[in-house]
């Protein structure tokens, strides 16, 4: 990969590489210990890049307490390394999504403490159950649960080569725009 192949603008250069909805999210607790999990990206714009979860799991917790996080796309070859701060979606905008999911999704979504301890499946599956007799094929979004966008200020594109002098390029904001700077691999 050569610079003049790469567009100035890091979230166009982006939208050439994007092949998959699946991301890996790293989070860190506030004396920072990470944790990584894959999630679904479910959009990205300027704005920044958009995933939903519980806001009590682990990775709601870690982002309240410390609301950085750091995004990791990667297809055969390549790999786009996206960092900056994370927000909560509107709450119009996760309703919106929200009603947008299966029902058995939203089923699962407003039975589970996501991330807490359960003894067995059959738990979970009656508390499943529960909210479908309490509130129908149509539950209510849990206050609980909505979605983040990462607002992005560092963005790595890497690409494999054979000799192992993989191409590396770093955007860094600059005011009004991007700056691309390549690194060593």
């Amino acid at each position: 990969m050569r610079r003049a192949d790469l567009d100035p603008d890091p979230l166009r250069q982006f939208e050439r590489w994007f092949e998959h909805d699946r991301v890996a999210l790293a989070t860190a607790t506030p004396d920072g210990r990470p944790s990584v999990r894959m999630v679904l990206l479910k959009g990205f714009d300027r704005n920044g890049f958009v995933f939903y979860t519980s806001y009590e799991s682990r990775k709601g917790r870690e982002l309240e307490a410390n609301p950085y996080g750091a995004l990791l796309f990667h297809w055969n070859g390549r790999q786009v390394r996206i960092e900056g701060r994370v927000e909560r979606v509107s709450a119009a905008d996760a309703d919106a999504y929200w009603r947008t999911r299966p029902i058995g999704s939203r089923l699962s979504a407003a039975a589970s403490a996501q991330s807490e301890p359960i003894a067995a499946r059959e738990e979970l599956e009656a508390a499943v159950e529960r909210v479908r007799h309490e509130l129908g094929d149509d539950p209510p979004r849990p206050a609980r649960w909505g979605g983040y966008r990462l607002v992005p200020d560092r963005f790595e594109f890497w690409e494999h080569r054979d000799d192992r002098l993989h191409d590396r390029f770093l955007y860094k904001p600059t005011d009004g725009g991007w700056t691309t700077v390549r690194l060593q691999p």
